[in-house]
Parts: structure tokens; sequence; C-alpha cells
């Protein structure tokens, strides 16, 4: 099973975070690139601005707002292959910029990932 991880982008980056990938679609506020230390900003598997705006980081919007994104990232089959190869070497750490540390992209991202996981290894 590969390693995929989730952080808040405005924590400090660690040695053991692994391949840094910012999966945003808008730069964080207020950070600078030295700041972020992402070695990839992915803006193709961030979920579209459209989804973004409607989803809000509502809790109850979660369930809906991750059968939207996923059917997103079905369609940016290059950007989850790039995912899926840096997975494939080691840790990946999907950064976001959300204040909910439930409720967001990355670790929509990471639940998407995992499942079809073992659907590419058969």
């Amino acid at each position: 099973m590969p390693d995929i991880q989730t952080k808040r982008v405005y924590d400090p980056a660690d040695p053991h975070d692994g391949y840094r990938v910012l999966v945003d679609r808008v730069w964080p506020r207020g950070m600078s690139r030295q700041a972020v230390k992402a070695d990839l900003w992915l803006k193709d598997a961030a979920p579209s601005t459209e989804l973004r705006k409607w989803f809000a980081h509502e809790p109850s919007k979660w369930e809906a707002f991750r059968v939207r994104y996923a059917q997103e990232l079905d369609r940016q089959a290059e950007a989850v292959a790039i995912l899926r190869e840096a997975a494939a070497k080691g840790r990946l750490m999907l950064l976001y910029s959300a204040h909910d540390t439930e409720h967001n992209q990355a670790v929509a991202l990471k639940a998407y990932l995992l499942a079809r996981s073992g659907r590419q290894a058969r």
C-alpha cells in the first residue's frame, strides 16, 4: 500500500515528509515558494473552482464533495498518474491550505488514490 499523507501547508516542512505536492488550485495566502517547500504544485489534481466554491468546506456536503471530486479526478488522468508514480517511489505528502483537517481535498484525494491503488496492483 502506498504511503500517502496529508499536511497543512502552513505546518513546518519535515525531512520525513517525502515528496511534497501542493494540491490547491490557488496559491496559499501569505506563503512564499520557499516557505511552502513543495516539490510540485499540481493544480490539475485540485478540485475545480466551481466545486471548491460549492463545497466551501461545509462538513454536511463532504460525501457529495468526495463523489464529485472523484469524478473530476477520473478526468485528470495525467495528474493522477503523476501522483501514483510519486507514491510508488516513497512517501507522498499532499499539501493543502484549508483550516479543516478532516474535510478537504487532500484527504479526499488520498482516499481516492488509495482506493484505486489496489485496482492497479491486480
